[in-house]
């Protein structure tokens, strides 16, 4: 969120720390003018590098391929089913 202290340079490293992460963010303006909001979109884009994808009201959307991809960490293996403890139960 871009508050009235407006395009800071620590807000600009927020929105590229966030980029690296995801992508694709959503960045709220809390500005009122339009052509304001506009200019810190091209403001944004050309400081990260990022490119614009939409602008709807106080919410602009920003996109930036990363180069390398985020390593997700391993999903934990499920633990198999038990048995019924019933015989009858098992017959299926």
């Amino acid at each position: 969120m871009i508050g009235s202290g407006g395009l800071t340079p620590a807000v600009l490293k927020e929105i590229d720390a966030s980029l690296k992460g995801h992508e694709l963010i959503k960045v709220k303006v809390a500005g009122e003018d339009r052509e304001t909001r506009a200019l810190m979109m091209s403001e944004i884009c050309g400081a990260t590098g990022a490119e614009p994808v939409q602008s709807i009201g106080r919410m602009l959307v920003i996109y930036r391929k990363n180069s390398e991809p985020v390593p997700r960490p391993a999903k934990p293996k499920r633990k198999p089913a038990r048995p019924l403890k019933r015989s009858f139960q098992n017959e299926r």
